[in-house]
């Protein structure tokens, strides 16, 4: 099946029924919002054994691969209907009256409104998860946004299918069908279209950071800018203290040769770079790190253009002067499959060379070994914004260098203490995003209930009486809402 590219008339009808729908859909009860995800979840997971055979022949993941990713979308939709309902993201808050007071004080109360019409563009390495029905379409869902989707060139076909299911859960519910729309567009010009179109108000994106600064220069040529919620990789450093490392080398050498090949390296959360000081301790993480690497057979990457993307970057890598192979898996003689490898170079190199803290996406990871401390502090303090850093320390060393640790917090999104960077769980202390550029807004997650934030914006009543304020708002506070009255947290009606 070959799909389309839209057209620009076609973009430009999308919109304007995207924004039609929204005047109606952002008035919508967070019950109803709830309600819709929750629907999108059924008809998701009724889709079958079809639905993963179809995904498996257009991404070379595996059955089992794809079973878990969709189970977690089903379970990321039903969480963020439950996040809607809650409605915590709202963050209302009230300050009441005082009449006495000279001059007078107003009654303020503050809620959030949806931005309006939202382009997402999925990822190509999670084709549920972050994808059409993957948590950027969720969390403006739940915020009472409507959604164009362009799917992903990589997986058309899978993205039709779950278009249909939500367009299904959508006509089930009996709600307008133009709350989401589906579009097609290999080219740039579809994606700038969508981006430029004055009815869109807000972007979400995942992939690489090419495309996200694109569309955030796009976004920001317009004559109202407006958010880019793009996430565009990362390293995802790895800081390896010699203490713990003496006590536990080879069972991080384990973790890390299954950490860096999982997926085939296809994650965002690869850790690319891991940085240790020499020693004994070093030398045989190294050392069983490459042993294992070459262990591990070649797998099947997502397309020929990642695989051959990987191939290029991968070695031009270790062609850098110092950098010296620690372990690689044999090559496959395939255009699609990437090789397992780790490589390695002094600390003074890496500083010198900002080829080397580049990533690269794929089952890859460079070692720096460091002098001392210091050269390790030297290198943190280098570093760009990371999704994710890594400690692999004792409590001990932690607070000894609390210094070298809070700049290596300032660097990223999530720390992590002695374990791996990859996977990343739903739930409403996930921070998943960092500093540009592994994000163009550090303030937000793309994961987790508090991902509704992105797509929604304060607003204050000031001096409305108690019917004509929204529910959230209201004295008796009929939706159960924690809100914060008169600096007060309480379910408590007025």
């Amino acid at each position: 099946m070959i799909f389309k590219d839209a057209t620009l008339q076609d973009v430009d009808q999308a919109l304007v029924q995207s924004s039609a729908a929204f005047a109606d859909y952002a008035q919508t009860s967070l019950k109803v919002r709830a309600a819709l995800m929750r629907a999108i979840a059924v008809e998701l997971d009724s889709l079958g054994e079809d639905l993963i055979q179809v995904t498996m022949s257009e991404t070379n993941l595996t059955e089992v691969r794809l079973k878990g990713e969709r189970a977690r979308t089903v379970f990321q939709l039903n969480s963020y209907a439950d996040a809607c309902e809650r409605g915590d993201w709202l963050e209302v808050s009230i300050n009441t009256a005082d009449t006495a007071r000279v001059p007078p004080k107003p009654d303020i109360r503050k809620t959030k409104f949806p931005l309006g019409p939202v382009v997402v563009f999925g990822s190509s390495n999670f084709p549920f998860a972050y994808s059409t029905a993957g948590g950027d379409t969720a969390s403006a869902l739940a915020a009472g946004c409507t959604v164009i989707v362009k799917a992903h060139p990589a997986h058309p076909k899978t993205s039709d299918m779950v278009a249909g299911a939500i367009k299904s859960a959508l006509k089930k519910l009996g709600m307008d069908e133009n709350i989401f729309i589906h579009l097609h567009g290999a080219s740039n010009q579809v994606g700038e279209a969508l981006v430029k179109h004055s009815a869109t108000k807000a972007v979400g994106f995942t992939g690489s950071y090419q495309g996200g600064m694109a569309l955030f220069h796009w976004a920001n040529e317009r004559r109202e800018p407006i958010p880019v919620f793009a996430e565009m990789g990362s390293v995802n450093p790895v800081y390896l203290f010699p203490e713990k490392l003496n006590d536990n080398a080879a069972l991080f050498a384990q973790q890390y040769a299954e950490s860096i090949t999982l997926g085939v390296g296809q994650f965002c959360t690869n850790p690319g770079l891991i940085i240790g000081i020499e020693s004994d301790a070093l030398s045989v993480f190294v050392s069983q790190l490459g042993e294992k690497i070459t262990s591990i057979a070649a797998g099947k990457m997502l397309h020929e253009g990642i695989a051959s993307a990987y191939k290029i970057k991968s070695q031009k890598a270790i062609e850098q002067n110092a950098v010296q192979l620690a372990g690689s898996a044999s090559n496959a003689n395939d255009t699609i499959s990437g090789t397992p490898m780790v490589a390695t170079v002094d600390a003074d190199t890496f500083l010198s060379n900002p080829l080397l803290a580049e990533e690269v996406f794929g089952p890859f990871s460079l070692v720096v070994r460091c002098k001392d401390i210091n050269q390790l502090h030297q290198i943190a303090s280098s570093m760009k914004g990371q999704l994710t850093s890594t400690l692999i320390a004792t409590e001990g060393e932690l607070q000894k260098h609390s210094k070298l640790v809070q700049t290596i917090a300032s660097t990223c999104g999530r720390l992590i203490l002695n374990g791996v960077p990859t996977g990343v769980e739903v739930c409403l202390s996930m921070q998943h995003g960092g500093p540009f550029p592994a994000t163009t807004d550090a303030r937000f997650t793309s994961v987790g209930g508090d991902a509704i934030k992105r797509f929604a914006r304060p607003v204050s009543y000031q001096n409305f009486s108690n019917a004509l304020l929204p529910e959230e708002l209201k004295n008796e506070n009929p939706l159960q809402l924690w809100r914060t009255v008169n600096d007060q947290l309480t379910k408590n009606a007025l």
